[in-house]
């Protein structure tokens, strides 16, 4: 066989290997090196949380730092069922529905709005093996200027968004809030500023 020959034959194999992996990565995970949310330096808790972690102390606590979770698609599709089954089985509604007051974050039963919903999942995924440092709660502002909470996974394909609004599961850049602050990786009581200087936001909610 000639040299050539030879050389052809690796390429194609490598393109084929190439295609087949790719085949098996989750869908919004085939850019390389995507981005993450910036974050900035300790800002203030929400007032929500603060009560949370009074009711729940070893909710909020120092966390083992790791690095981002490996995404494999067993744990894309850990996050896509999780977020769907939180949203399809929480009937959702707000504070001021379920218990007359205007903020009260707390586990739900069968009733919730985006808070209750955020900590749900982050504690089915904790269940799952996932460490607590990659789970991380963030309160964003909507197009509309309300206030919203979503789950950001943190993985090695960049932060994705667990959404109460939405079953799909998105990386963060490619949805359309805007990002106010998140606990903190090292520490489940405190928070983080993110620096969300993005210029034009071009997600919408499906």
């Amino acid at each position: 066989m000639t040299s050539d020959r030879k050389k052809r034959q690796i390429t194609a194999l490598s393109v084929c290997v190439a295609i087949l992996a790719g085949l098996s990565a989750p869908a919004h995970a085939m850019q390389a090196n995507p981005p993450s949310m910036p974050e900035m330096g300790l800002t203030s808790q929400p007032i929500g949380h603060a009560r949370f972690c009074a009711q729940y102390k070893d909710e909020c606590h120092a966390t083992r730092k790791a690095n981002p979770m490996a995404l494999t698609q067993g744990r894309w599709d850990e996050l896509v069922e999780i977020n769907s089954l939180v949203n399809n089985t929480i009937e959702q509604l707000t504070d001021q529905q379920i218990y007359n007051v205007v903020e009260h974050w707390t586990y739900p039963d069968r009733v919730g709005d985006c808070e209750d919903l955020v900590l749900l999942k982050r504690f089915m995924l904790i269940k799952r093996g996932w460490n607590p440092a990659n789970l991380l709660i963030t309160v964003a502002r909507q197009p509309n200027g309300e206030g919203h909470a979503v789950l950001t996974a943190r993985t090695d394909r960049g932060d994705f968004i667990l959404d109460n609004l939405r079953d799909p599961v998105l990386r963060w850049d490619q949805t359309e809030y805007r990002y106010l602050k998140r606990i903190a990786r090292g520490h489940s009581g405190k928070w983080v500023g993110i620096d969300d200087d993005r210029s034009v936001i071009t997600g919408s909610i499906n």
